[in-house]
């Protein structure tokens, strides 16, 4: 696959690290973010990354400023006009999805793949406000999930929902794997196979310490050496997010109509709390000492 122009929408953890990705592997990536703030942390984290990457012998100096030369930051969506692909990686609510593919359909009235980085939202549903707002435009819908850290987790689950085109399946796949990515492809079925199968598991670990069962600690340690699992669930719910892992599983449950999916009721009393993990500092583990 030759050099695409990808618009990246939303420079967070996330969208930031799927520019990077995209700017490496000779892509043109434009990252759009309407908060200033945010594009010059995205921007920072790259010149970060990308600096560790040439000490460590990983990369040249040379490709470092060619990566570079290739990223551009926007605060205003008019600077996406020339992405022949757009990837979304926003907040993970289908309400605020739904308006954006909305505004995306009228904004891309062309070719350009519409893709969404979404954990558990319904494609078939986003697609469906895609093709409201310009008839067509959900056959160019479609999941292109990534997980966290980009830069080093190789998988892509690719998402079709029920309009999606099998050119756009094809070009998203033929995308994924010219950036170095695995892509297989999943249903559209709520939480897709990443999440219907590793949040239960997450909730589980939330009920055995809420009955006492084991301290976060053992049940983490029993996990990972019992299961051979490089991180324990509490300690994973703590890195994905909390309230990540809340919104998810109630996706499940809506999803799937079945309230077994429900979060946990310690899980919800630790978000309430603002004790969402890694970036509040505090989860279910206290990570205020290593900030």
């Amino acid at each position: 696959m030759g050099s695409t122009t990808i618009g990246i929408i939303g420079s967070g953890q996330m969208g930031g690290g799927i520019a990077l990705v995209g700017a490496v592997a000779k892509h043109n990536v434009v990252v759009y973010d309407k908060a200033n703030e945010a594009l010059t942390k995205c921007r920072a984290d790259h010149a970060k990354r990308l600096a560790r990457e040439v000490e460590k012998g990983r990369m040249t100096q040379a490709d470092v400023d060619a990566a570079i030369g290739r990223l551009k930051y926007v605060h205003h969506v008019d600077g996406l006009k020339d992405a022949e692909v757009v990837i979304e990686a926003i907040v993970e609510d289908a309400r605020v999805k739904a308006e954006l593919f909305a505004m995306l359909a009228k904004m891309f009235t062309g070719n350009q793949i519409l893709a969404t980085n979404t954990s558990s939202i319904s494609i078939t549903e986003i697609a469906a406000a895609a093709d409201h707002a310009h008839k067509g435009a959900g056959e160019r819908v479609i999941g292109m999930h990534f997980f966290n850290p980009v830069p080093v987790m190789k998988l892509v689950e690719v998402i079709k929902g029920n309009q999606t085109s099998a050119a756009t399946t094809e070009r998203v796949i033929a995308l994924a794997q010219s950036m170095g990515k695995t892509p297989i492809p999943a249903n559209d079925r709520a939480g897709f196979v990443s999440n219907r199968v590793l949040m239960p598991m997450i909730n589980e670990a939330f009920y055995a310490w809420m009955e006492g069962v084991a301290e976060p600690a053992h049940i983490d340690e029993i996990m990972k050496l019992g299961c051979n699992f490089p991180m324990g669930p509490l300690r994973l719910a703590d890195f994905i997010g909390l309230d990540t892992c809340v919104h998810i599983m109630n996706v499940l449950a809506d999803g799937l109509n079945n309230d077994r999916y429900r979060a946990c009721p310690l899980l919800k009393q630790l978000v309430a709390a603002g004790r969402l993990g890694d970036k509040s500092g505090r989860g279910v583990f206290d990570y205020t000492a290593t900030k």
